[in-house]
């Protein structure tokens, strides 16, 4: 399974390019399946249900299940957070998996960048960058920049820089 990550300051729109690329690399025919790093707390669950019920009585696991789709809860307590590598552990096999976050890890990666923003580049700092997309030129880096918009070539990118063709 190859892994490819997007990256960028908080609403560079990293999450918009993930949900156009996702299709646009479905649509050639790859499986892909996604993974979001966030530093917030969150929770996928809701008061008042079952599964929030179960977790809140104190089990270490709850897994909701249907016919539609199932998910896992793991509760830390006072573990550590997994590494980016034991979440990928965790996924079934697909022929990408596109990450939106874990700027740290040292999978490849683009940084998504939006000159409003008045952001540094993280790619300057950053060798796992391996290119940037950007709502403006960028002529003095010596990696690929391409339109944030531009989803065909950024797919063509990916993919070719994944080995799996384009």
């Amino acid at each position: 399974m190859k892994v490819f990550g997007l990256i960028g300051w908080q609403d560079s729109g990293k999450t918009t390019l993930m949900v156009k690329l996702i299709p646009e690399i479905i649509n050639r025919g790859y499986t892909v399946s996604s993974m979001k790093h966030t530093h917030h707390s969150f929770d996928i669950d809701k008061p008042g249900k079952d599964s929030f019920e179960h977790r809140k009585a104190g089990a270490a696991e709850v897994l909701v299940a249907s016919g539609k789709r199932w998910a896992l809860m793991h509760e830390l307590d006072n573990q550590d957070e997994p590494t980016m590598d034991e979440l990928v552990g965790l996924m079934a096999p697909v022929d990408l998996l596109l990450v939106e976050g874990f700027k740290r890890d040292q999978h490849t990666k683009i940084e998504v960048h939006r000159s409003a923003a008045g952001k540094p580049l993280l790619c300057e700092n950053d060798p796992t960058v391996v290119a940037v997309a950007s709502d403006k030129a960028l002529p003095h880096l010596n990696i690929p920049v391409f339109d944030i918009n531009d989803v065909t070539a950024i797919a063509d990118f990916v993919l070719g820089h994944c080995e799996l063709g384009a």
